[in-house]
């Protein structure tokens, strides 16, 4: 008997060997699509048709995390190439206040330099990786082999700095004024790949859009959402005028533009066909843009979705026909949350927009302590908040005590950390479905730049107020809660047999993961992250 159990065990390992590629890739294309929950994966991804759909037959995580709480985009981005968790990467928030910042405006955006900046608004920041505070895997792909091109284009000057690094040869972004152009980190100069984009957006822009088809998958998903008023939303088509640049932006064009620039950087660059492997990172950033303006239902984010199923099509072919061996890895920065009024409707009457007034938090504790002002440097209904500077160092401890205790007591408030707890809070290594609320907040705690108190709303508490959805951001993402953590993670090359692997991933394990598919060394605790074997059956990826 125990004779013909070790044959069988023989025999099945024998039939569960899967033919896989031997090779190192020459090319590693990493994708991160803005605000593509789990959720949005899953409810297209029977009728993707395109580069989704080729994806979708590689190794598919459909339960990756973003585990941290602050899932933004400017932290979710700097997960994802360099292994690391916000606690570490030290990229907290989108925005957190420093005020000891030499400036007037005491924000300080997450790709900027505030030394050069005359505020942290798009129209004043110099685009930074100052504050990135680790390397990513393209960074030590040039540590290890100075022959290895690292290039990184987005929608998002944040998304291309995060994934690419500090040891870019090319880094492209949309501007983040208007999005009209892509332009670089100071002191680079223009290249004629970007240029011809570039002269590609203005033809673009110069002629109107008609609506954008409208299939019978997204004919099924149109139906208007009062949100104000004299607003609505969820039968949109992408329709504009000639030259209106805020139209362009919340639309799948800024990714047909981003896509498309990849392809021509790739092709221009000889990327994939050198020396040593090669990194392109690529952030296709109108998915979030169209979820602020119009919410993740309707005919919007699914004429966005499938437009992006095409162009990554399109991009694909392209590195097919070149003949490069490339592998691609896809994820998302973070997910996000319908518009609360849509939500209403279908069947989670629970959801709701924030009502409370956390300006009046701040000003109703420094009243009760004899403070002029408030004891908050800047309000806010949810995140990190720091206590004034001007409040007196005798009184601090209460002034915390007294804004937690006003935090707490929101119906519409979750928990709410001091920096005190959070410090004491150890880093989790559970798989992060399991994470408590103060170990999600850890993640994205740095003591440097976090908040004295961290706040979370409750489920389903949408943090824009009415008045602010009656104009242009309708919804969000942010929260602890999985609709914002959850997001795929996909891994594709030619040749690899695919499998699905339904238990968690975070999305700091993708940079270790290309690491070893590459055979790059990573020492042991360098990330937070850990390889995962993209091998089916027998045999392993990792080291």
């Amino acid at each position: 008997m125990i004779r013909r159990l070790l044959g069988f065990t023989a025999l099945a390992a024998a039939t569960t060997a899967v033919a896989q590629p031997v090779t190192k890739p020459k090319l590693l294309v990493v994708i991160a699509v803005d605000q593509f929950s789990a959720d949005l994966f899953a409810e297209y991804r029977a009728h993707f048709t395109g580069g989704l759909k080729r994806l979708s037959q590689g190794v598919v995580f459909p339960s990756g995390y973003q585990s941290h709480a602050a899932t933004e985009t400017c932290p979710g981005h700097s997960t994802i190439l360099t292994g690391d968790h916000p606690a570490r990467t030290g990229i907290i928030a989108n925005v957190w206040t420093d005020q000891n910042v030499a400036r007037a405006d005491k924000n300080v955006y997450c790709a900027e330099d505030e030394t050069l900046g005359k505020s942290s608004k798009a129209a004043d920041y110099v685009p930074s990786t100052l504050h990135l505070k680790v390397p990513t895997l393209g960074d030590r792909m040039k540590d290890a082999d100075p022959r290895s091109r690292i290039v990184a284009v987005a929608g998002k000057d944040r998304a291309a700095i995060m994934m690419g690094g500090h040891r870019t040869d090319a880094m492209w972004f949309l501007n983040p004024r208007d999005y009209s152009s892509f332009e670089t980190l100071a002191g680079r100069a223009m290249s004629p790949t970007a240029a011809r984009a570039n002269a590609a957006i203005a033809t673009t822009l110069a002629k109107a859009m008609p609506p954008m088809p409208l299939s019978p998958l997204c004919a099924a998903r149109s139906r208007a959402v009062a949100i104000a008023p004299t607003k609505s939303v969820g039968e949109g088509r992408f329709a504009r005028k000639a030259g209106e640049k805020a139209l362009f932006r919340a639309s799948p064009e800024p990714d047909a533009a981003t896509i498309a620039l990849a392809g021509d950087l790739i092709a221009d660059m000889k990327l994939g066909k050198g020396p040593a492997t090669d990194l392109i990172a690529i952030g296709a950033s109108a998915t979030d843009f169209v979820g602020h303006a119009y919410g993740t239902g309707g005919s919007e984010m699914c004429i966005q979705l499938m437009a992006l199923d095409a162009r990554l099509a399109t991009l694909f072919a392209r590195l097919d026909a070149a003949k490069i061996d490339y592998a691609v890895a896809l994820t998302a920065d973070h997910g996000g949350h319908d518009a609360p009024e849509r939500n209403d409707e279908n069947a989670a009457a629970d959801a709701m927009r924030v009502t409370f007034d956390p300006a009046k938090i701040g000003t109703d504790a420094a009243k009760s302590l004899n403070l002029p002002g408030s004891v908050l440097a800047a309000a806010d209904s949810f995140g990190d908040l720091k206590i004034a500077s001007a409040v007196p160092a005798a009184l601090r401890g209460e002034a915390i005590t007294r804004v937690a205790k006003a935090y707490a007591d929101q119906p519409q408030v979750a928990a709410v950390f001091t920096a005190e707890q959070l410090t004491a809070t150890p880093l989790a290594t559970t798989p992060p479905e399991t994470w408590s609320l103060a170990e999600r907040a850890r993640a994205s705690f740095d003591p440097a730049r976090s908040g004295d108190l961290v706040v979370l709303l409750k489920p389903r508490v949408t943090p824009i107020p009415a008045k602010v959805a009656a104009g242009s951001y309708i919804a969000t993402h942010g929260s602890p809660w999985d609709y914002d953590r959850r997001v795929p993670v996909l891994f594709w090359r030619k040749g690899m047999a695919g499998f699905e692997q339904p238990n968690s991933i975070d999305t700091t394990d993708i940079a270790p993961t290309l690491a070893a598919l590459i055979g790059l060394p990573i020492a042991a605790g360098a990330m937070d992250g850990k390889c995962r074997d993209l091998v089916a059956g027998v045999g392993t990826s990792c080291p």
